[in-house]
């Protein structure tokens, strides 16, 4: 915090947590979707630095979904953290003498820490028995429904998937420990999930939803990948036009494909470029490299914008796997000035691409040699790279994400949102 004075303490924090996850005291956990408190869905990828077998009770008790962090030792403005549970972080979840829930640092008391509530909607389960957190889970303290609707990527093995997502491996991890786990959300089920939010979400606090899964470099249910998750957003905007924001997280499809995807009811299109580095894209991103290649990736990111228009179209990158060992870069100037050329390339064009702090999960090649992730001087100086970048360019926050600022900001899987300050008339 005192290094960088122009990153938001609440940011600094954050990325801490996201680049090494935190531990669970029980009492701390969610009690599952009998409690009251909201518990991990494990919506897309594990996001813990160990396997369900290793986490102990969490892996019976689910933690929470996020927690939410104030007050403390630093003044801490409200800062939403997507949880990643890892047992031998030196942060934990705990309660103090009081037996108030905090944030302990190595033992040091530095946050009061707040716990999602039970949604109303999670409590009404699906007329086939089904959850609401099965089918749509919600995240960003509720802002955002989360349709993962073919848990599987069909880019395939050591030779053809990312390797840093575990997306693959959660599938069967949850297979494994008798959790439910559907793999291709049939449409019905995901509109009568949908009413039930709608009906229970009085205070309108889901606001956008986000359909995605696996890369379909085939057919699911005899669709290729536009049609496949352009019909669960065409059912959706016949049966509620209007009432949440659509996005998608898809490949980067030929143009005719992506406006598909518009003509289906998309509004914001993420095709997720991942790594900016040429030599690392070929070698983190195999299947991705064969099928469609680096530079058509990002030929076809631009087309998009044709569609969308610049500002809907936000690629996702990893923030962290630039410095992967044995084959990332050695130094963060090295990591931060290629990931800067992205950003540049994109932004002078209109794109805000936005970014995922990596989460080394154990049963990827990634995160199997690199269990303490990126440097958090690397995360901390990327915000700087990426705010600076903004601002040469006369750009603002993405649509879709929320508000921006410190203490506003609900975006949880990195604090890019949190560094930004709020729109003008937002107030703080």
């Amino acid at each position: 915090m005192e290094r960088f004075p122009g990153i938001p303490r609440e940011a600094v924090l954050k990325e801490d947590l996201l680049r090494g996850g935190v531990a669970f005291d029980p009492s701390a956990l969610s009690g599952n979707e009998g409690g009251e408190v909201k518990p991990k869905s494990y919506f897309i990828f594990s996001f813990d630095h160990r396997t369900l077998p290793e986490l102990g009770e969490a892996a019976l008790n689910r933690p929470p979904e996020e927690i939410v962090l104030t007050g403390g030792p630093y003044g801490l403005r409200r800062t939403v953290v997507s949880v990643r549970v890892n047992p031998s972080s030196p942060y934990r979840v705990a309660p103090d003498a009081d037996g108030a829930l905090a944030l302990f640092l190595d033992g040091a008391r530095i946050a009061d820490v707040g716990l999602p509530p039970m949604p109303e909607y999670y409590r009404h389960p699906l007329s086939n028995g089904k959850s609401v957190m099965e089918v749509a889970p919600t995240i960003q303290w509720g802002y955002l429904i989360y349709l993962t609707v073919f848990r599987v990527c069909q880019y395939f093995g050591a030779k053809e998937e990312c390797q840093y997502c575990d997306i693959n491996h959660n599938w069967r991890q949850h297979k494994a420990a008798g959790r439910p786990y559907t793999g291709v959300k049939p449409v019905d089920e995901v509109l009568e999930a949908l009413e039930i939010i709608d009906r229970h979400d009085t205070a309108r606090a889901s606001t956008a939803y986000t359909l995605t899964g696996g890369a379909v470099t085939s057919k699911v249910g005899g669709k290729d990948e536009a049609d496949f998750y352009g019909q669960y957003a065409q059912a959706i905007e016949e049966r509620f036009p209007g009432r949440w924001i659509g996005k998608v997280v898809a490949q980067a499809l030929p143009k005719e494909d992506v406006q598909r995807f518009h003509d289906y009811g998309i509004r914001i299109y993420h095709p997720n470029y991942e790594v900016w580095d040429r030599r690392l894209f070929e070698l983190y991103c195999p299947g991705k490299e064969r099928y469609i290649g680096r530079d058509e990736w990002h030929r076809r990111i631009l087309d998009s914008a044709e569609v969308f228009g610049p500002r809907n179209v936000i690629p996702n990158f990893v923030a962290g796997v630039e410095m992967a060992r044995p084959t990332g870069f050695l130094t963060v100037d090295e990591a931060i000035a290629s990931t800067r050329e992205g950003l540049r390339f994109f932004m002078s064009r209109g794109i805000t691409p936005r970014f995922t702090t990596w989460c080394p999960e154990p049963t990827t090649p990634l995160g199997r040699e690199n269990p303490d992730g990126a440097p958090l001087e690397y995360h901390l100086r990327l915000l700087e790279a990426y705010t600076e970048t903004l601002r040469e360019n006369n750009l603002t926050a993405p649509p879709g994400y929320g508000p921006a600022g410190p203490g506003r900001a609900v975006f949880s899987v990195s604090s890019f949102m949190d560094a930004l300050a709020p729109e003008p008339g937002e107030g703080e």
